[in-house]
């Protein structure tokens, strides 16, 4: 079973990957990709991670605090490419990458 800590964790890690996905999305459906694919690749990247994550907390692998370093950082790193758009959508997602972040932070000070 699942200590209250690590279900509020992959509750926040699937909120970011449904955020990540609706921003990804959009951004492909921009008339002006281009200046996007930064945000599209940071999106994806966030996505994926935050997918091993859940999976490493579900199993209960040894690797889930690197998985969730890196995670932070790949969460970070999507929030600070999300708020240079001024698209609603990219500050959305900047807002909750920045709680998947900090939800990641609490689970390795635990």
């Amino acid at each position: 079973m699942l200590v209250e800590k690590e279900q509020l964790l992959i509750k926040t890690l699937q909120e970011c990957m449904i955020v990540c996905n609706h921003c990804l999305n959009e951004c492909l459906a921009s008339e002006k990709v281009t200046p996007m694919l930064d945000c599209i690749h940071a999106n994806r990247e966030c996505i994926q991670f935050c997918s091993y994550l859940e999976q490493a907390i579900i199993r209960k692998s040894p690797y889930a605090k690197e998985f969730a370093e890196i995670c932070l950082s790949v969460c970070t790193d999507c929030a600070s490419e999300c708020k240079k758009h001024d698209h609603r959508h990219c500050q959305y997602c900047a807002e909750i990458c920045m709680e998947c972040a900090n939800a990641c932070k609490t689970f390795l000070e635990a």
